[in-house]
């Protein structure tokens, strides 16, 4: 039987109003109020870029989800959450910061242009921190919907590192894909900064610093998909398709929300 009031946990690099960079800011800002409408309870969580204007969105820190550290290395990188009310759906989104990662003026690139160098060290930040927060929180999602290319090895960390958590121990995770976001090759010893006992190797041999091997990775790890552009690349769609797992299209943000809705009870049934 499906589950008629679920709890979802939306994860996006960006979104409107916040930052729009690519289509996921529009998905990012249209799936959760039309889910919040629709009976469903819903948390939001994004990186705190340093070109979002914490006084323009009335950004506040929430100090009792701040103060965790997460380790890159043989760095403590401390966690601070914000949060801010989006109008007028009457939601809250909450966003990780971190001086060293997400304090300078840019987003994913710098001020010319250029795919910042420690990318890979912000998205294992990011990912993991996002969920130390939850666990903090101590919100148990039923969904967790993953948008963008930094949220990508959320569904790996889920799956192995966290397996355990019972925060996360019932949560369907479902990535979402769209067009490849950057051509640059990551720094391939990101691998070794990801702080897991696993075999990590032999877990994400998919990595070899593509963003298409990044939604590779997520699509390994999840248990659906949904497909949000016509230019996702088609070997990671013919990929997916291989696992068997729920795939889910829409490539229209603000339409399908009922579909949505039937798409998510589904995983439940």
């Amino acid at each position: 039987m499906s589950k008629e009031r679920l709890r979802i946990l939306f994860v996006a690099q960006e979104m409107k109003p916040y930052l729009e960079l690519t289509q996921v800011a529009e998905f990012a800002r249209s799936l959760p109020p039309a889910m919040q409408d629709r009976g469903f309870e819903i948390r939001v969580l994004m990186p705190r870029f340093g070109v979002i204007n914490e006084r323009r969105h009335r950004l506040h820190e929430v100090v009792r989800l701040s103060g965790i550290n997460i380790i890159i290395e043989d760095n403590d990188n401390p966690l601070i959450v914000k949060v801010a009310s989006l109008t007028p759906a009457k939601m809250q989104v909450y966003f990780l910061d971190n001086d060293e990662y997400f304090s300078r003026k840019d987003d994913l690139r710098d001020k010319d242009g250029n795919f910042c160098a420690d990318n890979d060290e912000r998205m294992v930040f990011f990912c993991k921190g996002l969920i130390e927060t939850v666990i903090k929180l101590g919100w148990n999602p039923d969904i967790v919907q993953l948008n963008g290319w930094l949220t990508s090895l959320i569904p790996y960390y889920l799956k192995t590192q966290y397996a355990d958590n019972p925060v996360f121990q019932d949560s369907k995770i479902v990535t979402s894909l769209y067009e490849s976001q950057f051509s640059e090759i990551m720094n391939a010893g990101m691998i070794n900064k990801l702080g897991t006992e696993t075999d990590t190797a032999s877990d994400l041999s998919d990595f070899d610093g593509s963003c298409n091997s990044l939604y590779k990775i997520a699509v390994k790890y999840s248990d659906a998909i949904t497909v949000h552009s016509f230019d996702v690349d088609a070997d990671v769609l013919s990929f997916a398709q291989t696992t068997s797992k729920p795939i889910f299209t829409s490539t229209e943000p603000t339409e399908n929300f009922d579909e949505f809705k039937s798409f998510y009870q589904s995983l439940f049934e």
